[in-house]
Order: structure tokens, then sequence, then C-alpha cells
């Protein structure tokens, strides 16, 4: 839930009256009426239910509640100010800050650096690769690839390409006494599976071969695994589109039969909906 938080206006009002101990050098300051200063104050005041300043001898006098709360809002109205400036010396840097999963960077975006380089290279690209969520409230990160549904309440989403999936192997399989020829023939090797066995026992029933056996072959946790050791001949893989395009481009893997999975979830750029830029949509 969103916490409870007072106007913003009323604590930078709060904060330069109780600096100056002064309502009207505080309004002098935010070029506003003292009626203003004093209007906001008397607000605040009366939405916290708590006594800010009192009055002696025509001089205004900060409360101890008020010394405290001005400790905690001056901490505040600082750090907003330090994270504005760093946001706006990294926009006029042109720096663009990327978050991104190890696989999606090591299959898709490393293969298209130097592309993006040579279109933009006013551009001053930081990727950084993990796993977890980024934060874009906490972290200095302008968007993020991420892998899902595209429901991400609150951020601007915009998909990178459908997906399917699909048994990619080795080309040197293609060839040789035990070539692969027809869909039965992939039994003949190491199925190497992502995460579970699930999706090659899909895959092989949308093939006809319902009762076909998928124990066999290792069990790896990370997609660029799989389609590396793909590459390396070890077995036969199922890949998705996206993080398989680039070594089937390059002839590093190969497709021996059409038949594919279509996938509900698939890649997607994000930023926050504040920082979009219209061009994007």
């Amino acid at each position: 839930m969103r916490q409870r938080l007072p106007p913003l206006n009323a604590l930078k009002v709060f904060e330069a009256a109780a600096r100056h101990e002064s309502f009207t050098r505080a309004a002098e300051e935010l070029f506003v009426t003292q009626g203003a200063v004093s209007h906001q104050v008397k607000a605040l005041e009366a939405d916290l239910g708590i006594k800010l300043f009192n009055r002696e001898r025509q001089r205004l006098v900060i409360t101890e509640a008020g010394r405290d709360y001005l400790t905690v809002v001056r901490d505040a109205l600082d750090r907003i100010a330090l994270g504005t400036e760093r946001l706006l010396q990294r926009q006029s840097a042109g720096v663009l800050t990327v978050s991104t999963s190890p696989d999606f960077a090591a299959k898709w975006l490393v293969h298209r650096l130097g592309h993006f380089a040579e279109a933009h290279p006013e551009i001053d690209l930081r990727v950084s690769a993990t796993l977890h969520h980024v934060d874009f409230a906490r972290e200095e990160v302008d968007l993020a690839v991420r892998h899902g549904d595209g429901n991400w309440p609150g951020l601007d989403t915009v998909r990178l390409s459908s997906e399917q999936l699909f048994a990619v192997c080795s080309p040197k399989l293609l060839t040789g006494r035990r070539r692969l020829s027809k869909p039965s023939d992939i039994l003949k090797y190491s199925l190497i599976h992502m995460d579970s066995r699930a999706d090659w026992s899909k895959w092989l029933q949308s093939a006809g071969l319902e009762h076909a056996d998928v124990i066999h072959g290792p069990v790896l946790n990370r997609a660029s695994m799989v389609i590396d050791a793909a590459i390396n001949g070890q077995g036969i893989a199922l890949a998705r589109t996206t993080l398989s395009a680039w070594d089937l481009i390059n002839g590093r893997l190969v497709r021996p039969f059409p038949d594919t999975l279509r996938l509900s979830k698939t890649y997607w750029i994000i930023c926050p909906k504040a920082t979009a830029a219209p061009s994007v949509r």
C-alpha cells in the first residue's frame, strides 16, 4: 500500500519557515505571500495534529516536535534534490543504463551492441545483467528488458517479438549415420532440458510422439547453457525464438524439424511511464 505522505509543497514551506524562523522571509524565498506561508503551515499542523511553531513576543519559535520533524523533512528534501541532480546529470551526459537477465544479455543483446553504437554514438550505454527485477524508484536504471506477459502496472511496455519454442541442434547432427531425418530420430540423442522435462513432453506430443521417453538428458537451469550445450553437439534442445535467433542466423544452430510450441510470454522493454519517449509507442 502507498504510504501516507503530507503535501510536498507544505513540507517545502515548513522547511523554509523553520530555517528562517520567519514566515515573512520564507515567503520572500519562495516568491509567495506571507499569508500563503502561514496557511500552508497551519494546514500541515492540522493534517499532522501537531503544533510546529509558537509565537513568542512577536517572534516565530519552532517547537521541539517541529525541530524533530525538520530533521526528517530536510533530509528527505536533500535526498530528492540530490536524486534530481544525478538524474539530470545522467540525462545531459547521454548515459543509458539497461537492466536485463544474463541469458538475454549473452544471447541477444551483446551481439547487437556494435550496431547500436554505430547508430547512436552520442549515447554512453551501460548494461547490467542481473537476475533480480529492477526497482526504477531506487536504482539508477533507465529501462529494463523482462520476460513475461507484459503486465507490469505503472510501467510503459513494448514487446520485442512473439516467441515460439522449437527443437535446435548442431548442424553436425544432420549428417552421418545417426542423422536426424524424422522427429522420432530425436530420441537417439540426449534431450537437453531447461528446468524440467515438461516442455519436451509437450513438444514430442505435438510431433506425434505421445509416449516417448523424455527422462534421458541433463536438466540445466539457464537458457544460455541449454543453447550452448546444443551448439557443442551434446544433444538436442528446445529453444525460444529470441535467445536462439543469433546462433540460428550464423549457422551454429539449426532447426531439424518445423514443429513449434507457441508461447504466451516473451521479452518486453519496460520503463516508467513518466520517462517513456512518445516515439517508443
